[in-house]
């Protein structure tokens, strides 16, 4: 591994980069897209129309070299647009139903305004993102690998969306906002973008050595405090314990091998052997921010599950039990 680190940090970088010339301003955004994927996990990007959401996934899907498709989410949209239909044709053995596969099957999948659909053709991707496979009339199809969903969702506010059901918002190891820019990231967009122009991404690596990352991410070691940390983060979140007044229903264990799967990748986008406290901070609110139910009458407070993660992150301590006196003092 000490050969590896210093090759996937300096491949990682090059990613970065290249990604940074396709979204300007966005770095931690870009930062947190790169761990998601590292950590094997879904991720949701929500935003207003128009702040880049699309040409960060599609430049993405050009800068790994992986096979892409893009999923236009409508209200007209049925499941087997999404998953693919047996087809009537004629075969050496008569006329018989033949399965042809839809525009899931691929490496990276697009749900652009994932929340346009209704929940029924939502629905349509929880096998997928679960299983990492598709049942079409009792017949189950595998995925290729490595096999991600990457949905933009418009913010539930606006109308003609559908509020995505918890069972599928648990299935995405990430939810990320994209924020609009700043009046100088404007500025560049303008000198550098023409509109209906995209921008030309050159490949930084191949299916391969991805892969190749994706295992040197689960390779990392998870230190015991580290985990007690996440354990305990998480257990913090369910209803009635000190710091989770509000919360009507808390993150569940998925949450925690989420943080875990986070916090490696984290590392790995770092250069560094080992999962650390700050790690698990860092990715905690794209991690948790989903995954919290609020009651009504917090709600109405005006808080909000990025207020309660914050909360959590400032009270929960990063070791179980204080440190005994003496060792105190040796290590100050």
């Amino acid at each position: 591994m000490s050969q590896e680190l210093p090759q996937a940090h300096a491949s990682l970088h090059q990613l970065r980069t290249t990604l940074q010339s396709v979204l300007f301003g966005q770095e931690q955004l870009i930062d947190l897209v790169l761990t998601g994927l590292l950590a094997r996990g879904h991720l949701l990007l929500e935003g207003l129309p128009g702040l880049g959401k699309t040409e960060l996934v599609k430049g993405l899907s050009k800068a790994l070299g992986l096979e892409a498709k893009r999923i236009q989410f409508t209200p007209d949209l049925l499941p087997g647009d999404i998953t693919g239909n047996p087809m009537l044709q004629e075969t050496p053995q008569g006329r018989r139903f033949v399965f042809q596969p839809g525009p899931v099957f691929a490496n990276l999948v697009l749900a652009d305004e994932i929340n346009r659909a209704s929940p029924k053709t939502q629905s349509a991707l929880l096998e997928a993102m679960q299983e990492r496979r598709v049942t079409v009339m009792g017949e189950s199809h595998a995925l290729p690998e490595p096999f991600f969903v990457l949905a933009t969702q418009n913010p539930i506010e606006l109308e003609g969306t559908y509020p995505l059901p918890e069972a599928q918002l648990d299935r995405f190891l990430f939810k990320l906002e994209v924020r609009a820019t700043t009046a100088e990231t404007l500025e560049k967009i303008v000198l550098n973008r023409e509109i209906g122009v995209e921008p030309v991404v050159p490949a930084v690596m191949n299916a391969e050595s991805f892969a190749a990352l994706l295992q040197l991410t689960r390779s990392i070691f998870m230190p015991q405090p580290v985990a007690s940390f996440i354990a305990r983060l998480v257990h913090a979140t369910q209803p009635g314990e000190p710091h989770a007044t509000g919360v009507k229903h808390g993150a569940s264990p998925r949450a925690a091998l989420a943080l875990a799967a986070g916090a490696k990748a984290k590392a790995v986008l770092e250069g560094r052997p080992n999962a650390s406290y700050e790690d698990v901070r860092a990715i905690a609110p794209a991690v948790l921010r989903h995954r919290l139910i609020l009651d009504y009458g917090a709600k109405i407070e005006g808080l909000t599950p990025d207020l309660v993660v914050q909360r959590l992150i400032e009270n929960i301590p990063a070791q179980d039990k204080p440190l005994p006196t003496t060792l105190a003092a040796a290590k100050v």
